[in-house]
């Protein structure tokens, strides 16, 4: 199986019996690409003749054909571009050799022969009226034929081996052998010029015999003999439009026209990998010079001591600090406008190396440099100077903040403004923080800051909450929730406990804790108390016959149980409650109306020093008469004051004191009808022992023990007109 692409096309347009498995194809199969119509249906008819690709034998002995110039030019599939039919119907150009390149050769298959002379049938411009003979003989060594060669190309005529071409003997096994030389041997095989062809590694050199016409083949240098120059952008063509011998027709697929196309293809993944890993190398390369960089420099936007150091050394920033010692001067801003001002120079100031500013380089991670782009790094370093403390000492001493007189600071407090609480605002005062001002001096000094703004840094002392302080808002709100409340008291004029006065006892402590002042709220129930309650207080009276007396004492009146209305008024602030009532009175102590005449219109009333009385109904005398009261003496006088009839009862028994000498009572004297006044015994009562009532009796010996004494049936009148609460004043 030694003939190749070539000699396939060769036998079968010489009309020679045709044997696909003595042939093999290369493995571009570029020879068979001129006619994809006709050798496509020869592939097709080996894969029919060898069951399948993956079974046609491969040649023992490839040869790779190959143009040494322009491999471009051995797509032997274009073979039939360089034999035209001539107007005879004879293959022109047969005798012009050609030069083959290839790979390593793979078989393919073709079809049969019938089936390639129907397809040239289907093809008229390719049929081939007779098989052209191929002349093995030497070359001709005439002049070029005129009008049969295309595009300028050099015609030549195939070297002849003999009177005619051969075919080679068949063997037993159906495979035509090689030709022999006379010795018997096979011949090698050979190119169209009768040359022997060894195969080589990846090309074969034709020789052109002397005297023969030289071909324009592949030359080493950019031009042909006897051919014009081909454009390199369109391998096997002429920039005039002609071919070179061997080439095939251009088509538009940049695969089909050159044979290593394919080839040129692959070869674009290496290129892409190569090219991005230079990429990657230079981006590399340049990312660690940059971080380099940064090990001796300091990031972008770096700041120590709030100044800004970025791209600098440790030796820049050394000399920049020494730079500022020299004729620093501190200005400092104080309240109203004032300013004091210390110089380097007054304090002996001087710089001092540490390792501080290598330290903040060393803690900067050079290859993470692009964070700096983003992220500000600042740094604290210590800067140790030396100056006269003394010196410091006494210039922050004689500045004036320091030396005016100061007023303290005064925190944000609950204010209540008539409506309720809201924040009032601190007041910082004057008063300096001298400890914080030394700190920022220091500060200031080691930073080499030109300005220090005593306000803006808090030197001046400050109040513990601000107006921002949220303690301070929080017990606004608790101390308005007391104002909430409201408990209006039903007296002669309504008192009102509400926020105003409930503001006086909500109060809240230096730390923002909120109380309730259970003590005040006691305190103004005593007050009130006083001004409402009428027991014992001196009251002026007009007697029916118009005499006007003051009289004070007695148990009648109004008078609030305060015991008992503290809690009840407490909770009702706590709760915020809204409510009218009376106050909680103590048992009995009430009166019958408010204002200065409580006891009303309707009344009991007794003039000691005329030893007269009067019931008064509405304001009108219902019952008068004379009476005799108790000796004018303390032991026995009759109590002056306002009184209420306590108790009435009838046929009662008087019993007297306990006399100390006896041991039993001074006297048990039984009545109709008692009307007590006082519980300690004194009341009205009827008297029927008494001589007589009325004028000075109750002086001279017929006076009582402090009751009133009246007539049997006065006595119950009286008691039949007079329920027990009715008033009872008693006046001298």
């Amino acid at each position: 199986m030694s003939k190749n692409a070539k000699d396939l096309n060769d036998d079968f347009y010489s009309g020679e019996e045709i044997n696909y498995e003595d042939y093999y194809l290369d493995d571009e199969d570029e020879y068979l690409d001129e006619d994809e119509d006709i050798h496509g249906n020869m592939r097709e008819s080996i894969r029919e003749h060898r069951g399948g690709p993956d079974k046609a034998p491969i040649d023992p002995n490839p040869v790779k054909k190959t143009s040494e110039k322009h491999p471009e030019d051995s797509d032997i599939g274009k073979a039939a571009e360089q034999y035209p039919s001539g107007p005879e119907g004879k293959r022109e150009g047969a005798d012009i050799p050609y030069q083959a390149s290839g790979t390593n050769t793979q078989n393919l298959e073709v079809r049969d022969q019938k089936d390639m002379k129907k397809e040239i049938n289907k093809n008229p411009d390719k049929k081939r009226e007779e098989p052209v003979k191929r002349d093995t003989g030497k070359i001709k060594n005439g002049p070029e034929k005129s009008g049969t060669q295309k595009s300028g190309a050099v015609k030549q005529e195939a070297p002849k081996a003999g009177a005619g071409k051969k075919e080679a003997p068949k063997t037993s096994t159906g495979k035509k052998e090689a030709p022999k030389t006379s010795t018997g041997k096979k011949e090698a095989p050979k190119d169209f010029a009768g040359k022997k062809e060894v195969p080589k590694a990846n090309a074969v050199k034709k020789e052109v015999p002397k005297g023969a016409a030289e071909k324009p083949g592949p030359k080493s240098g950019p031009e042909r003999t006897g051919a014009k120059k081909t454009d390199p952008g369109k391998p096997g063509v002429q920039k005039n439009g002609g071919k070179r011998p061997g080439t095939r027709k251009s088509s538009g697929n940049p695969a089909k026209a050159s044979g290593s196309g394919r080839r040129q293809k692959k070869s674009g993944l290496p290129v892409a990998l190569i090219t991005v890993g230079v990429f990657i190398g230079v981006c590399a390369a340049a990312y660690i010079g940059v971080s380099a960089y940064f090990m001796s420099h300091f990031y972008m936007n770096t700041e120590i001591n709030g100044h800004d150091f970025s791209r600098q050394t440790v030796e820049d920033v050394k000399e920049y600090i020494q730079q500022q010692v020299k004729g620093y001067s501190l200005t400092i801003r104080e309240k109203d406008n004032k300013t004091d001002t210390i110089s380097g120079e007054e304090i002996s100031l001087e710089y001092k190396e540490n390792q501080d500013i290598e330290n903040v380089l060393k803690n900067q991670n050079a290859f993470l440099w692009p964070q700096a782009f983003f992220v500000k790094n600042s740094s604290k370093a210590t800067v140790e100077v030396s100056y006269d403390r003394d010196a410091l000492e006494k210039k922050i001493h004689n500045l004036q903040a320091v030396k005016a007189e100061q007023t303290p600071p005064t925190s944000a407090y609950p204010k209540f403004n008539g409506t309720e609480y809201e924040v009032e605002p601190e007041v910082t005062g004057t008063e300096v923080n001298q400890d914080l001002l030394r700190e920022k001096v220091h500060q200031y000094i080691s930073e080499f800051q030109p300005e220090l703004d005593m306000v803006a840094e808090n030197c001046y002392a400050l109040p513990k909450y601000t107006s921002e302080s949220g303690d301070v808002r929080a017990a606004c709100n608790e101390m308005n929730e007391y104002l909430k409340a409201s408990i209006t008291y039903s007296m002669d004029q309504p008192v009102v406990v509400d926020k105003t006065l409930i503001s006086n006892w909500v109060s809240a402590d230096e730390n923002m804790k909120v109380t309730f002042d259970e003590a005040a709220v006691r305190e103004w129930l005593r007050e009130f108390g006083k001004q409402y309650d009428t027991v014992g207080k001196t009251r002026s009276i007009t007697s029916p016959w118009g005499k006007t007396v003051e009289v004070s004492g007695g148990t009648y009146g109004w008078s609030v149980d305060e015991d008992a209305e503290f809690p009840a008024l407490v909770e009702s602030i706590k709760k915020g409650e809204v409510v009218t009532r009376e106050p909680i009175y103590v048992p009995g102590q009430t009166a019958a109306s408010r204002g200065p005449q409580d006891w009303g219109n309707t009344y009991a009333e007794v003039d000691l020093s005329g030893q007269h009385m009067w019931f008064i109904v509405d304001g009108a005398v219902a019952l008068e008469t004379d009476v005799v009261t108790g000796v004018p003496n303390p032991a026995r006088e009759t109590p002056s004051g306002v009184y209420s009839i306590l108790e009435k009862e009838l046929n009662s028994t008087l019993v007297g004191e306990i006399d100390p000498a006896t041991g039993q009572p001074e006297y048990r004297t039984p009545v109709a009808y008692w009307m007590r006044v006082t519980w300690s015994g004194i009341g009205f009562h009827d008297a029927n022992w008494q001589p007589a009532f009325g004028g000075s009796l109750y002086a001279t010996g017929a006076g009582s023990h402090g009751c009133i004494n009246m007539p049997v049936d006065q006595a119950g009148a009286l008691f039949n007109m007079m329920p027990v609460g009715t008033p009872v004043i008693i006046h001298y």
